[in-house]
């Protein structure tokens, strides 16, 4: 898996694609960054005796898109939204742009059983072809090692630079439109 900073980030930087009314508002952000990292709450299952490997296991189900299609009705439905039905579904949409973004990240990286993307339908786990992401550890103590650093390294080349750098275009060209608008 890609860290839970590298998935919070990411999350956060979708999150600004929102509309200026919604970035207003904290409960957005809380939403943004639960969608994030919603999916690794799969987890708890490998404590209580869940096989990794399991419809419910590590990267299964809840890394599936069908769980992101609920994960992001379901925060969108969170959301108090006085405007339009149309604004619901645009919310909804960009909470599930953020769920899904998780299982993408994880199957960048260079370890685990992969992500079952289309679970339950077709439990099979998938990698993308290039997996230039370390694999985090699962525990904070083990990811506070030699094999931490490089996976920040990794993550910081291949998540943060290009997000951050997509990110402050995005902003750019919002601002000059804005800016253009206004003139």
């Amino acid at each position: 898996m890609a860290s839970v900073f590298t998935h919070v980030l990411v999350g956060v930087a979708q999150g600004a694609a929102g509309k200026s009314a919604w970035k207003k508002q904290r409960r957005f952000w809380l939403l943004a960054v639960l969608c994030s990292i919603l999916p690794d709450f799969d987890g708890i299952g490998l404590k209580l005796g869940v096989p990794y490997g399991a419809l419910w296991g590590h990267r299964g189900m809840t890394h599936s898109l069908l769980f992101a299609v609920i994960a992001g009705i379901a925060a969108a439905a969170c959301f108090p939204l006085p405007w339009k039905e149309k604004e619901k579904w645009t919310l909804a949409l960009l909470f599930f742009i953020i769920t899904a973004s998780h299982g993408v990240l994880d199957a960048l990286t260079n370890g685990g059983l992969g992500v079952a993307f289309f679970s339950p339908f077709d439990t099979h786990r998938y990698f993308f072809p290039w997996t230039p992401i370390q694999v985090s550890p699962m525990s904070a103590p083990k990811f506070f090692t030699a094999r931490g650093l490089r996976v920040m390294w990794s993550e910081l080349l291949w998540v943060w630079c290009p997000t951050v750098v997509v990110t402050a275009l995005v902003y750019y060209w919002r601002v000059r439109k804005r800016n253009s608008n206004s003139e």
